[in-house]
């Protein structure tokens, strides 16, 4: 039998993105939840000096998805918002 998804706590999932917030303003950037799935897909736009950055991808699964996968429950993925 598969496990049940922990549904994620949204509130939790703001707290936690506004304190990645602080370093992201820092630089010039920020991001922004768009979306955040039953199946604990979050998904996020890198805005300001973050959207044109070559290293935002890096920061995006190698930073904000390691914090947000460690801090809230229930997340499991975090992607990038596809520009049309």
């Amino acid at each position: 039998m598969a496990k049940a998804n922990t549904p994620v706590n949204m509130e939790l999932l703001e707290s936690t993105l506004n304190v990645i917030r602080q370093s992201l303003q820092a630089d010039g950037g920020d991001v922004a939840l768009v979306n955040c799935d039953e199946n604990g897909v979050v998904t996020l736009e890198m805005q300001g000096a973050c959207a044109g950055c070559p290293l935002s991808s890096y920061d995006m699964s190698e930073g904000i998805e390691r914090i947000l996968m460690e801090h809230v429950p229930g997340v499991t993925k975090v992607q990038p918002a596809m520009a049309w």
